[in-house]
């Protein structure tokens, strides 16, 4: 061996020009396409998930409303807030089955957009 040697991590080989090939066994994406490729077939994999499982929901109330129901103080409670989509229903759908799906796909949708801000507002920070 001619000079130091550095071991190379497989998550961060550290910076590297342009034109040099990468070490064998690592492959570095190119332009985000990979990244979109695997963003996609999340997003794909959780609307199916949301599609086939939201209707197959149970009716039946939630362990804590069930229990309040059973002990008699249901009535005594006081929503503080409702929700934006209050028992997975969006106002105007008449059919129970394509609210409840369009109403995971958009709670889905909230949750995957507050996530990317939070990613993109810490990434600039730790910069």
């Amino acid at each position: 061996m001619t000079g130091p040697s550095r071991a190379i991590d497989p998550v961060d080989p550290g910076p590297m020009p342009d034109d040099a090939a990468a070490p064998e066994g690592l492959v570095r994406p190119r332009g985000g396409g990979l990244g979109r490729r695997w963003w996609a077939a999340g997003l794909a994999i959780v609307a199916l998930i949301v599609v086939v499982l939201a209707p197959l929901a149970s009716p039946d109330p939630d362990g804590l409303d069930r229990v309040a129901r059973d002990t008699g103080f249901i009535n005594r409670a006081v929503n503080f807030w409702s929700g934006l989509l209050s028992g997975y229903e969006i106002p105007g759908i008449s059919d129970p089955r394509l609210s409840t799906i369009l109403s995971g796909l958009l709670g889905v949708a909230i949750v995957v957009g507050v996530m990317v801000l939070l990613g993109r507002v810490l990434a600039r920070r730790r910069a």
